[in-house]
């Protein structure tokens, strides 16, 4: 799977603790290699058709969809300010 970044997306992530952005790498090759890891908490978002988040901790998220065999993250933060 290739994933792909929006730049609103690459916005955010500079914005954020260098800590999180190193667990969002941890992450992110956890995605590459199997979306479904139980360890990534993937779920589908109800209110918006086609998107899925997954963890970064407990309070970070990051939002995506799918295209073709591709993921494409566009955005990136706290939970109760990306949903």
């Amino acid at each position: 799977m290739v994933i792909f970044k929006t730049k609103d997306f690459e916005k955010e992530l500079k914005k954020l603790p260098s800590e999180i952005k190193s667990l969002f790498k941890k992450q992110k090759t956890t995605l590459e290699d199997n979306w479904l890891d139980p360890r990534l908490h993937t779920k589908k978002i109800k209110e918006i058709p086609g998107v899925y988040s997954f963890r970064i901790t407990r309070q970070y998220r990051v939002l995506f969809y799918f295209s073709k065999n591709n993921a494409i993250f566009f955005s990136i933060g706290h939970r109760k300010d990306i949903y």
